[in-house]
């Protein structure tokens, strides 16, 4: 790969690339390469002159490193492309403000020239680009779009009509560069919700033996750092709060504009701002790893990606130009009128079907991202639209996630109610399980006493052990207690089934191999579940079933108060992914809400998955859909956005084939002029681009 540097400036500069004819520069992967860079905060890439432009901050030697870096890892074998997809994958090639000038020039200024051979001369150099375009993509791709474009062109040049040739030329130019920069702005609004915050936090660290407060880089930070966040500072971890109070900003994440109060044990985000307060935050999630960088990843993915609907588009499109070539030259056949046949040519569907598309499912997705939901791709936008059945895992979703504790029971008389919750916040206070967090909660309102224990074991979807006086304790299931650690629980089955008649969540306390006791715990539903399943409904949803690990009888009261159509109870965190594969063998299509670490399977097997906001991070890692609003009708307003985004594309295919297709017939009849065609065909183009960049209101 060899790079020239054309022209520089202190703060920009433009390069000039050679690649071996085997290989082929993808312009869109290369202008996200160089835009991910510090140093550069904007680039544009021209693939047909071989061109890049960079504005930057630094030393011009480093930049020019920096490309000649981005070049090499955006080089792509150019055997085994797809050819069907040629035009969008040129759509950093399309003129740029200076070949919008040139066009723009020949057209005002050739009518002024006399002598014909000056006109010729002055329209063919403005129109070269255009010439030599169509030409290198038919040879490479085909005929395709461009082809029929330059072929109308060279056609008015070739019967010296300068006037039509220098104006198709402009307009093509002009449309195409208008599009272009809507296609920018699309990816625009995308990439606004992917800027990653970076600076400096203040660290508690220990130095020689004392606790000490540093200043480091966001770069620097570790897990399990304790981060010291005053008024005004943007958090740059993900984690949870160890002490203080805040007032949180976290409209960038979830676009909530009302600050949000936080206390020990809340989750805070990367990328929200601390308004009021000062708060140490436990860090769980540096760098790469945090909420904001993830999201900055998904974005990256988002701007490839292709849903059906696009590829469709873009099939259908490329189908389309042999019939406008074939229509132009039957029109030449029977009329003998060249300008006729340049008319037709101008008549092409490519642009708007091609573009209208992506641009509407990128603009949705930003829409999305603004109202709190990250929506990892066109795909998973489609998938969520095309859904049938909803299918929820009750706790966490339906309900609030905010465990309370109801009741303590004893089974030792040495032990009463206050020891047994004091000894269960003493493990349960070093993680930040809703569990854990509802148990610690109801000891300090009952002024905690702390048991000094050994080193805390946390064993995944189980519970936690520790010991105290060489004597293990055993919080967690009654499966983690009886199957796997042995402990008896015979002796008290009576009085478990008594405490738990009404279906409250227990959570089991084991001492020196004996049941200890048993902390009774509920979780409310939330107080708009019935609404959230009312609005999915109404958005076109046949079915909704819930699973649950609660017994039937409890199953049954909750789907009876929400109207749920089936439930699934008394259901093993194993068992989701293979109930969701049994109703999928049903023929829907369905889309899964969760977010535990054991719903990671089943959000991955589902047609779209859909993490929750106070899921664990697995869960969100595994969804296609992530809410940032800890508000279940958020589900709602997720699917009504793509019925509305799905609705907006197939009533602008509808309008561009219609357009299209009354534009053809007209210049096929003799109606139109190439200028009058070249006119309405870009002027659709841009009318139906503008609409799908608009704002979608659920």
């Amino acid at each position: 790969m060899q790079l020239i540097l054309l022209h520089a400036t202190q703060t920009r500069a433009r390069f000039k690339y050679h690649c071996k004819s085997s290989f082929r520069v993808d312009s869109l992967k290369l202008r996200l390469l160089l835009e991910s860079c510090a140093e550069i905060s904007n680039a544009r890439v021209n693939a047909i002159l071989g061109n890049v432009i960079v504005v930057f901050r630094g030393e011009l030697e480093e930049i020019t490193s920096l490309v000649q870096t981005a070049l090499e890892q955006a080089k792509v074998e150019s055997q085994g492309v797809n050819k069907k997809e040629s035009y969008l994958a040129l759509r950093d090639e399309i003129p740029s403000s200076a070949e919008v000038a040139r066009a723009g020039s020949a057209f005002l200024i050739s009518p002024f020239l006399q002598n014909p051979k000056f006109q010729l001369g002055f329209s063919a150099i403005a129109s070269a680009p255009l010439l030599f375009s169509g030409i290198k993509e038919t040879l490479t791709h085909g005929i395709n779009s461009r082809t029929l474009e330059a072929m109308a062109v060279a056609i008015s040049l070739y019967l010296k009509d300068f006037k039509t040739a220098n104006s198709t030329n402009f307009m093509l130019a002009l449309g195409e560069y208008i599009e272009e920069m809507t296609m920018y702005k699309s990816d625009d609004l995308l990439k606004e919700l992917a800027k990653q915050k970076s600076g400096e936090a203040w660290v508690e660290r220990i130095q020689d033996g004392e606790n000490v407060l540093l200043q480091v880089s966001s770069e620097e930070l570790k897990v399990s750092d304790i981060v010291v966040i005053g008024a005004g500072d943007t958090i740059l971890v993900d984690g949870h709060i160890t002490q203080g109070k805040a007032l949180i900003n976290q409209i960038s994440m979830t676009g909530e504009a009302t600050p949000t109060p936080k206390d020990y044990g809340d989750k805070v985000l990367s990328g929200t701002i601390v308004q009021e307060g000062q708060i140490k935050v436990w860090a769980e999630s540096v760098g790469e790893q945090t909420a904001m960088a993830r999201i900055k990843t998904y974005i990256k993915e988002t701007l490839v990606q292709k849903s059906s609907q696009e590829l469709n588009a873009s099939k259908m499109a490329d189908s389309l130009v042999p019939i406008t070539l074939g229509l132009s030259l039957l029109s030449y056949f029977f009329t003998q009128d060249l300008m006729r046949s340049a008319s037709v040519l101008q008549a092409d569907y490519s642009c708007a079907l091609k573009l209208t598309t992506p641009v509407a499912f990128k603009s949705a997705i930003s829409n999305a991202g603004k109202e709190g939901i990250i929506i990892k791709g066109a795909k998973s936008l489609e998938s969520l639209q095309l859904a049938e059945v909803f299918v929820f895992d009750k706790t966490g979703t339906l309900t609030k996630g905010d465990l309370e504790v109801l009741d303590v029971v004893s089974f030792e008389e040495s032990w009463d109610k206050e020891a047994v919750l004091n000894l269960a916040a003493s493990i349960e206070e070093h993680y930040f399980h809703p569990v854990a967090k509802a148990v610690v909660k109801a000891a300090r309102e009952k002024h905690f006493r702390h048991f000094h224990h050994d080193e805390v074991t946390f064993i995944v979807a189980h519970g936690v052990k520790s010991e105290i006086s060489g004597k293990c304790v055993i919080i967690g299931s009654r499966h983690f207690l009886e199957d796997d650690e042995g402990i008896v629980f015979d002796f008290y089955e009576q009085r478990i089934s008594k405490h738990l008649k009404n279906g409250e969540m227990p959570l089991f306390i084991g001492y020196d191999k004996k049941l200890l006791g048993v902390i009774l715990l509920k979780d409310t539903l939330r107080e708009n579940a019935k609404k959230a399943l009312s609005r999915l409904r109404e958005s076109g949803i046949k079915e909704i079933i819930m699973l649950t690990g609660d017994t039937h009888q409890k199953a049954k009261q909750i789907a009876l108060e929400l109207g749920i159509d089936r439930y699934y109870a008394e259901v093993l965190p194993t068992q989701k992914a293979e109930i969701l594969e049994d109703i999928m063998q049903e023929g829907k299509k369905v889309a899964f809400v969760g977010d535990g670490i054991n719903d990671a399977p089943a959000l991955i097997r589902a047609d779209v998955g859909i993490g929750m906001h106070k899921g664990a991070d697995i869960a969100k890692a595994s969804a296609d859909i992530v809410l940032l609003r800890d508000d279940i009708e958020v589900v709602a307003e997720a699917r009504e956005l793509a019925v509305a985004a799905l609705k907006k594309v197939h009533r602008g295919f509808k309008i561009a084939v219609s357009v299209n297709s009354l534009i053809l017939a007209l210049a096929s009849l003799g109606k139109l002029s190439p200028i009058q065609t070249a006119f309405m065909h870009n002027g659709t183009t841009i009318a139906l681009l503008l609409n799908a960049l608009r704002r979608i209101k659920i």
